[in-house]
């Protein structure tokens, strides 16, 4: 008979917090089950987090231990800078490397509202590439003038870890490689976070497939054309960031997920 987690009994998560908390939480549970749909998970071990409005040193976290499709609105975890839980319905508490992570990037980007962690396989692959991110594909060009690489120390539980980190990412990149680990996408929304990790795992994964037919079958971009395609992606009139949120919250709508309990 399979386990059944039930939230610990008290007064509904939506009663108790502001109308704005309350539409990031459904964002970022929309988030953490778009990350199950497209085969972004690593069982239990990454991490997305977002600030509560309004309360800018305290943000928001996945549950430790529950897969991605099984969080939701309510059993995020809120937490303070200083790790001290302030909301865990589930009682489950948090990943201790991904507050470590996350932590460190809310501190040092106060106008960041999400960050999104991932050990894809591409992702970790593409980590481990001297080369690093190359421009080979029009997916890169979404993100790769802003790509910022961090090196490996080991499992992110040091706190010291966090001032290198923070200097590493710089005070503009939304992208980061961790060698030999993963990446990580930053958003001035949950919508931005995820359309930024979108294209990163994308390019990362265009280009593991690409150098299988080795290095020297890789065309790269001519730089002129590399630059327009840059610039097409960050131009503030595209219609895309208006509309390719709504289509994925529709999408989970019609799977039934409960991203929004």
């Amino acid at each position: 008979m399979s386990a059944v987690l039930q939230p610990k009994p008290s007064k509904p998560v939506r009663d108790r917090v502001s109308t704005e908390e309350w539409n990031v939480r459904v964002d970022l549970a929309a988030a953490y089950q778009l990350a199950a749909h497209f085969k972004w998970t690593d069982l239990i071990y990454t991490h997305f987090s977002a600030r509560v409005p309004g309360e800018h040193d305290h943000y928001l976290i996945n549950a430790y231990g529950l897969m991605f499709d099984e969080i939701t609105a309510s059993n995020l975890v809120k937490i303070d800078y200083h790790g001290k839980v302030l909301d865990d319905t589930m009682g489950l508490g948090y990943n201790e490397a991904g507050f470590v992570i996350h932590g460190a990037v809310h501190q040092a980007r106060p106008e960041i509202q999400c960050v999104i962690h991932t050990h894809t396989r591409p992702g970790v692959a593409v980590s481990a590439m001297k080369c690093g991110l190359l421009p080979i594909s029009q997916h890169a060009m979404r993100v790769q003038r802003e790509v910022t690489y961090h090196d490996y120390e080991g499992i992110a539980l040091d706190m010291d870890e966090r001032v290198r980190l923070a200097r590493d990412l710089g005070k503009t990149s939304k992208a980061m490689i961790l060698r030999n680990h993963g990446l990580l996408a930053l958003g001035e929304s949950v919508r931005d976070a995820f359309e930024v990790m979108y294209y990163l795992d994308c390019a990362c994964q265009i280009q593991v497939d690409a150098l299988a037919g080795g290095m020297d079958n890789v065309l790269l971009m001519a730089q002129q054309a590399a630059d327009t395609a840059s610039e097409q992606f960050h131009r503030t009139d595209r219609s895309a960031a208006h509309k390719d949120w709504p289509a994925l919250l529709r999408m989970l709508d019609r799977k039934g997920s409960n991203y929004r309990d």
